[in-house]
């Protein structure tokens, strides 16, 4: 299959550059331009990590470790990284945004009134466009009775307080995903023709091209149901991806993580209190992760005009690159530059459980507000401890040993019938409840991509749009 993309790529460089005939001496081939570059701003609130190389895993194997760990020389492409992790403030903006979609659903929908003003339906002049939510038109303030029955249909009645709590099982995000790389593959084309380059080998026109891809929707019983099709492949619409996923975090996980502990503080205080607010949110699993990604990507594409094409999307980063990163410019131990937990006045260099147990020792019990401890060299904050962090990259006992020494990425959707040792994804940096051993950089570990936990939370990365991003020199907004 040869994707549309190319010939649109091919049009848009004809398009507005100087002409393709001789403007040169005698005929010779010049070059044709394609307009001015394309000059990539910093993200906010994000680093530029450069290109460069690595020598990915443990390279001075002990006991500690109890077993030898693979070791392998790689290199990444340049990439924009959170300088912090996602607190608990940006993933409640995550959060209301899917509760404000669904209510402007409703107050568009007859059964709560039909105000279609909320929805868009035609441009300007009057002719018909895809359905989408408008978003300049404010909720209301003193709703009217249909508009009261549709914001009372998101919130439950607490039993015991009579309290108004948003009902945290309607907060489901849609989004869909487009696999490029699937789509590129040779075997995956739709012209016969175009499956095999060697003429030398005959290829069979009636072959059935069979692929698998991923959809979701919600039963009559409100539940999502995601199902990984496979199918014979009919057209470039075949590797469109559709995910429903709830959005709201697990906060029983600071319960249910410790059991005999009386944690019921942090279950009702930790993500709906704004005094942490500026900590990293937790009991996210890494689809939540994930969709979180694709949220941030269109909420940023909606924003921009005709640059919004080069950019890249918001992505979790791949566990090369978060060890990259992590390693900082020297390629450390740690994200500092000793390999002591502590600087000469006796000061913790991150939040994590000293191995003799005392949580309190570094200064904090459980999470810390990010970036109060020091960057490392790249401009990363809390690459060590407070909370350790999904990556995209599934997990295997071979590790980078089965990676590309180029941009490695193990990656793998694991379908809801798979068996579990397919969900397991790398995590990486240790937690606030994990000892010196853990919160090194090339420290491994893993967990089941639907599972939350209260010590593993995210940060978000973007590829470069070009290369000559690497020139530029990294955000220093500050939060």
């Amino acid at each position: 299959m040869t994707l549309s993309l190319v010939a649109v790529t091919m049009l848009t460089a004809c398009m507005g550059s100087r002409s393709a005939s001789t403007s040169g001496r005698g005929g010779e081939v010049v070059g044709v331009g394609s307009g001015k570059g394309f000059s990539e701003p910093a993200p906010y609130g994000m680093t530029l990590i450069k290109r460069g190389y690595l020598r990915m895993g443990i390279e001075h194997q002990d006991s500690l470790w109890g077993k030898e760990t693979p070791v392998k020389d790689i290199s990444v492409d340049g990439f924009w990284m959170d300088e912090t992790e996602v607190t608990n403030s940006k993933y409640k903006q995550f959060v209301y945004w899917v509760r404000d979609s669904i209510l402007r659903e409703r107050l568009a929908d007859p059964a709560y009134g039909g105000d279609e003003t909320y929805k868009i339906t035609e441009d300007k002049n009057g002719d018909p466009v895809k359905p989408h939510l408008n978003w300049k038109k404010n909720l209301p303030r003193k709703p009217n009775e249909d508009e009261l029955r549709a914001i009372e249909s998101l919130y439950v009645t607490n039993p015991v307080t009579g309290e108004k709590l948003l009902d945290a099982k309607q907060l489901n995000y849609r989004y869909e995903v487009y696999d490029y790389t699937t789509a590129a593959l040779r075997r995956n084309r739709l012209d016969p023709n175009e499956r095999n380059l060697n003429t030398d080998v005959a290829v069979d026109p009636n072959e059935v091209v069979m692929i698998s891809k991923d959809t979701a929707y919600i039963d009559d019983e409100g539940r999502i149901v995601r199902e990984t099709i496979n199918r014979q492949l009919t057209g470039p619409w075949d590797f469109l991806n559709t995910y429903i996923v709830n959005v709201y975090p697990d906060t029983t996980c600071w319960v249910n993580d410790f059991r005999n502990s009386d944690n019921e503080m942090y279950l009702r205080n930790y993500f709906s209190n704004p005094t942490y607010n500026n900590y990293p949110v937790v009991g996210v699993t890494w689809e939540q992760a994930e969709a979180f990604c694709a949220w941030r990507t269109d909420y940023l594409l909606k924003g921009l005009g005709a640059e919004a094409r080069y950019i890249q999307r918001y992505r979790l980063p791949t566990e090369a690159e978060w060890e990259y990163a992590a390693r900082g410019k020297d390629g450390n131990e740690f994200p500092w530059e000793n390999e002591s937990v502590k600087n000469g006045e006796g000061c913790f260099y991150a939040n994590f459980k000293p191995d003799k147990g005392n949580y309190t020792k570094d200064g904090n019990l459980i999470t810390a507000k990010v970036g109060i401890y020091g960057a490392n060299s790249n401009g990363l904050f809390d690459m060590a401890g407070n909370v350790a962090e999904w990556t995209s990259t599934i997990y295997t006992e071979a590790g980078v040993d089965a990676m590309n020494d180029l941009n490695p990425q193990l990656e793998y959707k694991a379908a809801k019938e798979d068996p579990y040792k397919l969900k397991k994804k790398s995590v990486r940096g240790g937690s606030w409840k994990d000892p010196e051993s853990y919160i090194r950089s090339a420290w491994r570990t893993w967990e089941y991509q639907n599972q939350p936990r209260s010590y593993i939370g995210f940060r978000c990365v973007r590829s470069l749009a070009s290369s000559s991003s690497t020139k530029q020199k990294a955000s220093k907004k500050k939060k």
